[in-house]
């Protein structure tokens, strides 16, 4: 007989009959699609929030951003850097059966060997996790990492039932998982909405405080804007900045614009003409006023950039900085080059029209001859990723405080993703990508990533635009409940009020 089943159908059962208003539910409104429960296998946004709710991980992270116990109660560092051994808390799934250190050395194992893992980026030093008994996780690498209890706190290191992925096959478990976070799935209607309740089963006693809610989908802005204006959601996952002002004066909405490690830039293709030319991106630099492309896009709530690293980074410099705007002299750089009149071709997505719009003509004053190529996002990412473009504008973010996943994503050439596919490289700052992971004096660290940006910056392996904060719109009547900047919700803590 198959106790699992059983409790899992009888706990179904329960919650199909139990009716909840809007009043128990947060309603959360996202442009971005759930499509995909299983924490390993993608590492898409709209996703990644949904992980969050339903998946407790060994560590968290605290109100003030520091590592606190999570599923681990303890943990110890052996001296050498190598072997980790935690102690796991009594906890369980919810279908009531005992998360054992067998399912967290399943789940984490999965992130850092399975072929289908989307991002085992922050667990390449891992050698394995073993369970030593059922309260004992041991974790062993293969060298030195100081970021790695970081990279156990983020999207993809959520604890899964192995019984349950087991038994019921990995197309069952994604669509409706045994959860172990402070919700557990009612309904999910793909394209629609992802219903959730509150896991009663969850380790954190009283929480969630709030019993139940609703990620919506809704990809157009202005419609999401009209719903948080007109109370028909507490949450607007993303406002367009020409819209912040008006939803923010809203009687009973507001628009924090919280921290985050955005940083917006150019991406210039290194291994192209004309951008393999070190002169032509730092006459490209010096013909962009980036303080007024700040201004101009995000209306003055977005903070220029300096560095090829996000400001809300750790050892983050604020002294490093790309060529200041001189279209002069971006010019002359050209003219003494024979380079006017040098043609180039900016690939954008339709969210990138207003920037696109901007850069072709402060480039084009400079004496370059830029065309625009528009392409939908799908393709974007193909030609991106194959190096088939020239030029184009985006963004990214860091899952952490600690920059080893975004120098690895972003400036390491060797380390997955080719410097945000913009093959850039230098041997140096690959070597200094290296020393940093496995380099545990904070101070150290701080001169090794100093360097990095120093390197990065002056070789203009990306042009830095702007850091943007979050502009989630909040009702007033939803308080404690915030986006950290590893586009993780604060659900389980938040409360709603009478507003």
């Amino acid at each position: 007989m198959n106790t699992r089943k059983i409790i899992s159908a009888a706990m179904a059962l329960m919650l199909s009959g139990t009716a909840l208003s809007a009043q128990d539910a947060i309603r959360i409104a996202s442009p971005n699609k759930v499509t995909v429960l299983d924490p390993i296998i993608s590492a898409a946004a709209g996703n990644i929030e949904a992980y969050g709710q339903l998946y407790t991980r060994l560590l968290r992270k605290g109100a003030d951003g520091t590592l606190q116990p999570g599923l681990a109660e303890n943990w110890e560092i052996s001296e050498d850097g190598l072997t980790y051994t935690f102690e796991l808390r009594d906890a369980k799934f919810s279908d009531g059966t005992d998360i054992t250190a067998e399912d967290a050395a399943f789940s984490l194992n999965s992130v850092s060997k399975d072929e289908n893992s989307a991002y085992p980026a922050g667990f390449a030093p891992v050698k394995e996790f073993v369970a030593l008994d059922e309260d004992t996780l041991q974790l062993t690498l293969e060298h030195p990492s100081a970021p790695m209890l970081s990279n156990l706190e983020i999207f993809n290191a959520g604890i899964v039932s192995k019984d349950d992925v087991e038994a019921r096959g990995e197309e069952a478990f994604t669509a409706n998982p045994v959860a172990s976070g402070p919700y557990m799935v009612k309904e999910w209607k793909p394209n629609d909405r992802l219903s959730l309740v509150a896991n009663p089963n969850y380790w954190r006693e009283g929480l969630p405080k709030i019993k139940a809610a609703e990620l919506i989908e809704v990809s157009d802005d202005n419609a999401r804007a009209t719903m948080i204006m007109a109370g028909e959601i507490d949450v607007n996952r993303y406002v367009p900045w020409a819209q912040v002002d008006e939803v923010d004066s809203t009687d009973g909405v507001s628009v924090p614009l919280e921290p985050s490690t955005v940083l917006y830039l150019v991406l210039p293709n290194h291994n192209k003409a004309p951008f393999d030319n070190l002169t032509v991106r730092k006459a490209a630099a010096m013909a962009l006023n980036r303080e007024a492309i700040t201004k101009a896009v995000t209306l003055g709530k977005a903070k220029v950039a300096n560095s090829t690293l996000s400001n809300a980074l750790n050892y983050y410099d604020p002294n490093v900085q790309p060529p200041a705007y001189d279209p002069a002299a971006a010019r002359q750089l050209l003219e003494d080059e024979g380079l006017v009149g040098t043609e180039i071709t900016m690939m954008i997505t339709p969210s990138a029209e207003q920037i696109a719009t901007l850069l072709k003509a402060q480039w084009d004053a400079v004496g370059f001859k830029t065309t625009v190529e528009r392409v939908d996002a799908g393709l974007w990412w193909s030609k991106l990723a194959e190096g088939d473009y020239q030029v184009t504008t985006s963004w990214y973010y860091n899952e952490t405080e600690d920059p080893d996943l975004a120098v690895r994503w972003a400036l390491c050439d060797t380390c997955g993703s080719k410097s945000y596919y913009t093959n850039y490289h230098n041997e140096e700052l690959n070597k200094l990508t290296d020393l940093a992971l496995r380099e545990r004096d904070e101070a150290k660290r701080a001169e090794l990533y100093s360097k990095i940006q120093q390197i990065s910056v002056s070789e203009l392996s990306q042009i830095p635009l702007y850091y943007s904060p979050f502009t989630n719109a909040y009702s007033n009547r939803v308080k404690g409940l915030t986006l950290t900047p590893a586009l993780q919700w604060t659900l389980e803590e938040a409360e709603l009020t009478d507003g």
